[in-house]
């Protein structure tokens, strides 16, 4: 096997997040439920934004954080993810780029905007997020280049991407070129909703073709359709080659066949926002993991990462993940 040019490869929806201070009130007002994340059409896209109160925006979408994390971390990382050749679309591409990560998916020259997430966090630090997926759902097996799959350790993805049926099928074309060239694939679940729709697809992912598995607590027992984190981790045991699950403030645990870390939580001072824990967590494993790190360490560079991100506002590190090793 050759050596790779990249650390990690991201595929993902490319959005610009809307980020805005919010209240349980609110949250009733429109109908929307407290930490979860819904997908929407540009007409209720429109009405939430002109509901919200005042808002940054930043470039977000889960494997977009992931990614912005490992550069931050001083790994290298490439990113497949659709755009419009819009504002939104040129924010996204140059905020990426600054980053460190290589962006080079043509952007669309019609059809629909650049996707934008309405995300409302409320005084207890849980966003909610609300996704217009715009330009992502024109992310097809075309945009794949085996050949840069091929020159990854490890491509990563997104379980949101298996909303759009092209998408998902760029994904499985991306985990057969990254098997055929000697290299491993990881997805997160990225949400109980979505686990959810894709219960029994993502099951069979796991036993077939995923090397790396992320999920939190809520999403690996809808995974198993289980009460308790406990049978959960066992069947997760059985079907995943290795899995990082997160348990918020508890900390993660890493199962690889029969070994077990329990890795604590990093400390932080404040819980500001929990917007891109998840994401964040996988960008300080994933660096860990191609980097020769053993699997407890990978947690704990995780957890540093995931403490960084909920320390402020933004799903993407205020400050350089590396100077916090």
């Amino acid at each position: 096997m050759t050596s790779a040019a990249f650390d990690v490869l991201g595929i993902g929806n490319a959005i610009v997040d809307v980020i805005s201070h919010s209240d349980e009130a609110f949250l009733g007002q429109h109908g929307l439920v407290k930490g979860s994340m819904m997908l929407i059409d540009e007409a209720r896209a429109e009405t939430l934004y002109a509901a919200m109160g005042p808002g940054i925006e930043v470039s977000g979408g889960s494997c977009g954080n992931t990614m912005a994390g490992v550069a931050s971390f001083g790994g290298r990382g490439a990113y497949i993810g659709k755009v419009r050749n819009d504002q939104l679309g040129s924010v996204f591409g140059h905020d990426i780029k600054a980053m460190g990560v290589s962006f080079e998916t043509p952007s669309a020259t019609e059809g629909p905007a650049t996707a934008r997430c309405l995300i409302m966090v409320t005084p207890d630090a849980q966003r909610t997020m609300n996704t217009y997926l715009g330009a992502c759902t024109g992310l097809g097996p075309a945009d794949i280049d085996a050949k840069r799959v091929a020159s990854a350790q490890v491509t990563y993805v997104e379980g949101y991407l298996w909303d759009a049926p092209a998408a998902k099928q760029a994904v499985l074309k991306a985990f057969d070129a990254a098997h055929a060239a000697g290299r491993l694939v990881s997805i997160t679940l990225s949400d109980s909703f979505c686990v959810h729709r894709y219960r029994d697809e993502f099951r069979a992912l796991i036993r077939d073709k995923v090397d790396i598995l992320f999920g939190n607590e809520a999403e690996i027992k809808s995974l198993y359709q289980v009460e308790t984190f406990e049978e959960a981790l066992e069947a997760t045991r059985l079907e995943a080659k290795i899995a990082a699950l997160t348990r918020s403030e508890k900390g993660s645990l890493v199962i690889k066949g029969k070994e077990t870390h329990a890795v604590p939580a990093a400390p932080v001072a404040k819980v500001v926002d929990t917007t891109g824990a998840g994401d964040l967590y996988a960008a300080g494993f994933l660096f860990g993991f191609t980097h020769g790190k053993p699997l407890a360490e990978c947690a704990r560079l995780g957890g540093v990462a995931a403490a960084e991100v909920i320390s402020h506002v933004g799903a993407r590190p205020e400050q350089a993940l590396k100077g916090l090793i």
